[in-house]
């Protein structure tokens, strides 16, 4: 029974100690278009942060996120990427101060105050591949027309044009997320040049992953912070837009679940090994 004991404990631990994945997890908001381009970036020397949400779901207990990708236009004479940073927030009233005035029409459905996890290619938290998908043009731009209300309606910067690059990218922790709307913003620091954003079809179309409530995209910079506003209904005052990103990992169940895995196969074990031991 001795042996039995200390059989079947090794074998809990290391049931409980590898990790248990219940499936997979995947979302994408599917193909660019050619409707919007949003800028997004991080705070540089005379370049003031902006930032770009777009909205997702996870249902899982427990997500693991290490692959993301998103699509974006490279413009200017010769842009050189610096750094690149993605971002998770959640959504308005969480992670944000609820009692302070607004700048902004509606804080409703908006990405929170503050930020909830991210990680940062400065601090080699995750490596990145880019992909040259050739020229590219955005009927519609946000850069600097991002204004406090009522003055918000600016109508987008026109067209922009240049190098439609997609960004792959590894993490070296993943995202862990429990059941939630999210919103996620990727930035991209570019030496002569810009980094925006593009949008996606909305509602979401094939191949993008269908999920509701399935909402706009969301735009800040340093100073309107910690407000947002809605790229389509308050600045241009068309569309509304998604953006077009995804992301990937691993799901896992809750801790009970994890338990009746790894206890699943005592009666197993008993029958095979217990009936042999003598008390």
């Amino acid at each position: 029974m001795k042996r039995l004991s200390v059989f079947l404990g090794l074998a809990v631990i290391i049931a409980l100690s590898a990790p248990v994945y219940a499936g997979s997890f995947y979302f994408s908001t599917g193909n660019p278009d050619d409707l919007m381009g949003m800028a997004s970036r991080p705070d540089t020397a005379g370049k003031v942060e902006i930032e770009s949400a777009d909205d997702f779901i996870v249902t899982a207990p427990h997500t693991h996120i290490n692959q993301l990708s998103f699509t974006g236009l490279l413009a200017g004479l010769n842009p050189t990427i610096d750094q690149v940073r993605v971002e998770i927030y959640r959504i308005f009233p969480k992670d944000s101060d609820t009692s302070r005035a607004i700048s902004v029409p509606t804080r409703i459905n908006s990405p929170s105050d503050v930020v909830f996890a991210a990680r940062d290619s400065a601090a080699s938290e995750f490596s990145f591949q880019v992909t040259n998908l050739g020229s590219f043009t955005a009927a519609n731009s946000v850069l600097d027309g991002i204004h406090p209300t009522p003055n918000q309606a600016t109508g987008g910067e026109g067209p922009v044009t240049g190098t439609q690059t997609l960004f792959n990218i590894t993490l070296n922790t993943p995202f862990d997320l429990t059941p939630d709307h999210y919103f996620f913003v990727p930035q991209v620091a570019v030496s002569d040049g810009e980094f925006y954003w593009l949008s996606a079809p909305k509602p979401i179309s094939a191949p993008g992953t269908l999920f509701s409530p399935d909402l706009q995209t969301w735009i800040r910079n340093g100073n309107l912070s910690p407000d947002w506003l809605r790229v389509g209904t308050d600045i241009t005052q068309s569309g509304p837009f998604n953006a077009a990103f995804s992301l990937s990992g691993n799901t896992t169940p809750e801790p009970s679940s994890l338990l009746v895995l790894a206890f699943g196969g005592l009666p197993v074990l008993w029958k095979k090994y217990g009936q042999r031991q003598k008390v």
